[in-house]
């Protein structure tokens, strides 16, 4: 019907719809079952499907691991020293969320970008590799 992926009337007349194909994955339940409001998935490609899923639960480690980055000096307190000896920055005067954007130096924006292109091309995350499974070795 367009809103919770499901056809009018009894599901079981519409075994050829495209959406059948996800109505067994993981999260789905009763009594929306399979729910796609943006039609991602309308044209029932499974390969499409698993990158998605695959992107989604890397991005969701991505967030979990930033919102750690966000707590996690306010709890233990920050590093003792320099982040920047040069320019005569200590970490303790890097504030805490988005104010901190403006404070780290380039070079240091561009080591952290450095080290994400890493991760994303280090493994190899083709379809049938663990990491394609979202298992990207992170303990």
């Amino acid at each position: 019907d367009g809103l919770t992926g499901s056809a009018w009337g009894d599901w079981a007349n519409y075994t050829a719809s495209p959406l059948r194909a996800f109505e067994n994955e993981l999260g789905v339940q009763a009594p929306v079952g399979f729910w796609d409001p943006a039609g991602f998935t309308a044209d029932g490609s499974v390969e499409d499907f698993k990158r998605r899923r695959q992107t989604e639960l890397k991005h969701g480690r991505i967030s979990m691991l930033a919102t750690m980055g966000y707590i996690t000096p306010e709890i233990t307190g920050k590093l003792p020293g320099y982040l920047s000896p040069s320019a005569g920055l200590k970490f303790a005067d890097v504030p805490n969320g988005l104010a901190a954007i403006s404070k780290v130096p380039a070079a240091g924006w561009g080591q952290i970008l450095a080290y994400m292109a890493f991760c994303e091309v280090s493994q190899d995350q083709s379809p049938g590799t663990p990491a394609a499974a979202g298992d990207f070795g992170f303990k």
